[in-house]
């Protein structure tokens, strides 16, 4: 593979409702475009889900900009590459920075299975057609408003509810999620809203059937949640404390989680999701697809990784019209009673939306050789 020369696009796009977690609110969403051409003129497309501020983790959207300009783009162009594989092992030398290498390696991704002529799912050993999604809704401001939006997307069909929570919207939120709807497949995320001192208060949530409880506890930690695991019941499913198929293997041995969610982000790339997706299935660890508001070109990726065979739990790889009143790729992402098709076009299947995109970014910059 012979790269031409790389675009990188900052976008602004306007989520169609406020989102809210543990760590704040947010109505826009700024992100990197990643658009790698080469020299027959075929473009892979990848994104950075690093976001304006560092909350969620500690890269941002100036900070992946720096990284890729400086340091992972001139690391692409030293020499061709042979597989997607390799992106990773050229970069592992830089220390973090996930979101910044995984939007570089995710294009690479994309454009080699353009090359090869086959979908991006084929390209990563993936086996299905189609996959089961959910939702992921954020704090409102009332219960009734919470339940009203449930109903909207139960009725719509989504395979799984996931909740946001924080001290204050937690145990009764759920309770009265419960007693309307007592069968639906129901997870709570507290991204690292709490502390082992609230080991007796999470516990109350073991009375309401809970697929799992994601990331209660500190963002980088694996050893109290192990201690708070074998207190719950309940499932508990870690996110933002997974990087690597390394941080994976130890949470398991400590008995950290029963469930992971892999973004493919937040681990640096679709090759070292891969092999989080292999470890896991060999210890019986399931998995499921996270979300971090992504445009289509981010969607899609989400789409091509879930078709592992171990991604048997819902992820929140909602539709596109969830989140954006025009998202930048052709087709949108749909969803038809909680499930996705996926699509067998070369690379990510989606075609992106040039007029769209250049509607939304804020400016841009080309990279050559």
């Amino acid at each position: 593979m012979e790269f031409k020369h790389i675009t990188l696009r900052h976008l602004k796009m306007r989520l169609k409702h406020p989102f809210t977690t543990s760590f704040g609110t947010q109505q826009d969403k700024e992100f990197i475009l990643v658009e790698i051409k080469n020299k027959d003129g075929i473009s892979g497309w990848g994104e950075s889900v690093a976001f304006t501020e560092p909350l969620y983790k500690e890269e941002t959207v100036k900070t992946n900009w720096h990284i890729m300009e400086d340091f992972l783009i001139p690391l692409l162009f030293k020499e061709p590459i042979n597989h997607p594989d390799e992106v990773s092992q050229r970069f592992a030398h830089i220390k973090g920075n996930y979101m910044a290498k995984s939007a570089l390696e995710g294009a690479v991704w994309d454009l080699y299975a353009k090359e090869q002529g086959i979908s991006l799912a084929k390209a990563l050993g993936g086996e299905k057609e189609k996959i089961e999604v959910g939702i992921s809704i954020g704090i409102q401001k009332s219960i009734d408003d919470l339940l009203k939006i449930i109903d909207q997307y139960v009725t719509e069909g989504y395979k799984r509810i996931k909740v946001k929570i924080k001290p204050g919207w937690d145990v009764q939120v759920i309770q009265q999620i419960r007693e309307k709807f007592p069968s639906i497949q129901l997870m709570a995320d507290a991204n690292s809203a709490y502390t082992l001192d609230d080991m007796d208060h999470l516990a109350k949530l073991d009375d309401f059937n809970l697929m799992m409880i994601e990331q209660p506890l500190a963002h980088d930690d694996i050893i109290d949640h192990a201690a708070l695991q074998a207190r719950l019941k309940t499932p508990i499913c870690l996110d933002e404390s997974i990087h690597s198929v390394e941080d994976a293997r130890k949470a398991i041995q400590l008995g950290s989680c029963k469930i992971i969610n892999i973004k493919i982000g937040r681990v640096g790339g679709l090759t070292e999701a891969k092999k989080i997706h292999d470890l896991c299935k060999e210890k019986g660890i399931p998995l499921w697809c996270g979300g971090m508001l992504e445009s289509g070109i981010g969607r899609a990726h989400n789409i091509a990784l879930t078709t592992l065979p171990n991604f048997i739990l819902p992820g929140d790889t909602a539709a596109s019209s969830r989140y954006w009143e025009q998202d930048i790729i052709h087709p949108e992402v749909e969803v038809n009673n909680g499930e996705i098709l996926v699509p067998d076009g070369p690379g990510i299947g989606f075609e992106p939306n040039l007029e769209q995109i250049e509607e939304y970014t804020l400016y841009s910059k080309i990279f050559r050789p």
